[in-house]
């Protein structure tokens, strides 16, 4: 079997049908199914459709619930803190950006938290909706599962706990990071193994210190924090706002929902989203945003540099590829995606029709 090419629309189709096969409502599958896609489109591929059979054995398992009463149980002006019913991370994270959106447009700036969410993909999903509307945002959220440990110790109590932040520009992409605080993501770790490849030295050491290349033994060893023993500590305490403050889990709580198909995970998440017309006139911030982005590609380039990016802006030319020229699935993944196909009784990836 070889790679498949699809297109976006396929793979968000094909997702939205696992999704119902498992009793999602129709309108919460493809929520997740476009979602899900527009990960892989962005080029976020450890966090899009290679996701799916994870999903769907946990949803088997009992351990997520399909049909979430997802609501608001603190609320301020300001501040809100929301209970996700063990929905789909999908799910909670869309209300949460929505309604940080909807009070950032009356207070400014607005912090929403969550609980007993799930995992929601690339942390950068989040960030941009609020580009839509102007906004700028900056999202958090707790792993699930702890590959990191303290600086120094052994014992796996953190995780790669994300952090992303997106600014408007006005004629420039959009400024977008996203980034695990550990130097890669475990989900990348996962791909590599999906596409038969060997790690980078400096993605994960064993337990003696020693480089681990391989990432069938990833159950070997961890991953590193990025810089050091400071990545130690925005992990810790990105951990604590995402999870923490909001009752949701961390340390010893969090939950490996890659070999756990039964438990709750109780994952946290949140997203600040911030008003720029709360601080002068919204198009002239967007313009600075692009005279700064200007001077950076203009700056002095390093010898074997051809181009310096400005953060998103690769995100941003694989969505483009992407769209233009389909998205490529791995011949190993597509094996595993028929297989859940055909327990699912849905048509494989390859037979999905597309709307």
């Amino acid at each position: 079997m070889s790679d498949l090419n699809v297109s976006h629309t396929r793979l968000a189709a094909f997702i939205t049908a696992t999704m119902q096969a498992v009793g999602l409502p129709a309108d919460d599958a493809r929520t997740i199914g476009e979602l899900m896609a527009e990960a892989d489109l962005q080029g976020s591929d450890g966090h899009g459709v290679i996701r799916v059979p994870v999903y769907i054995r946990r949803i088997l398992g009992g351990a997520v619930n399909v049909r979430p009463e997802i609501k608001v149980v603190e609320e301020r002006a300001a501040t809100a803190l929301i209970d996700g019913d063990n929905g789909m991370g999908h799910l909670v994270m869309k209300r949460a950006a929505e309604l940080a959106t909807e009070k950032a447009r009356r207070c400014g700036v607005a912090w929403v938290g969550s609980r007993y969410s799930n995992h929601a993909g690339p942390a950068s999903l989040y960030a941009r909706m609020p580009l839509a509307h102007d906004m700028v945002s900056l999202y958090f959220a707790v792993g699930n599962a702890n590959h990191l440990p303290p600086w120094g110790g052994l014992d796996m109590l953190l995780s790669t706990n994300p952090i992303a932040v997106a600014l408007p520009a006005h004629e420039e992409a959009p400024v977008v990071l996203d980034m695990a605080t550990t130097v890669a993501a475990y989900g990348k770790v996962k791909a590599k193994a999906m596409l038969g490849e060997m790690m980078p030295e400096g993605w994960m050491i064993d337990r003696q210190g020693q480089p681990l290349l391989d990432p069938h033994r990833r159950e070997e060893g961890f991953l590193l924090p990025i810089g050091g023993y400071k990545g130690y500590g925005l992990s810790m305490i990105v951990g604590l706002l995402a999870g923490t403050l909001n009752g949701a889990a961390m340390g010893t709580e969090v939950v490996d929902f890659n070999n756990d198909d039964t438990s709750v995970t109780n994952t946290g998440q949140a997203i600040c989203v911030i008003d720029p017309a709360a601080f002068g006139d919204t198009l002239a911030f967007k313009q600075r945003v692009d005279k700064l982005v200007r001077e950076i590609h203009a700056s002095e380039r390093m010898p074997g540099f051809d181009r310096i990016w400005v953060p998103g802006e690769q995100s941003h030319l694989k969505r483009e590829r992407h769209l233009a020229q389909g998205i490529a699935v791995p011949a190993s993944l597509v094996r595993e995606l028929d297989a859940v196909a055909r327990q699912l009784g849905v048509p494989t990836l390859a037979d999905t029709p597309t709307p």
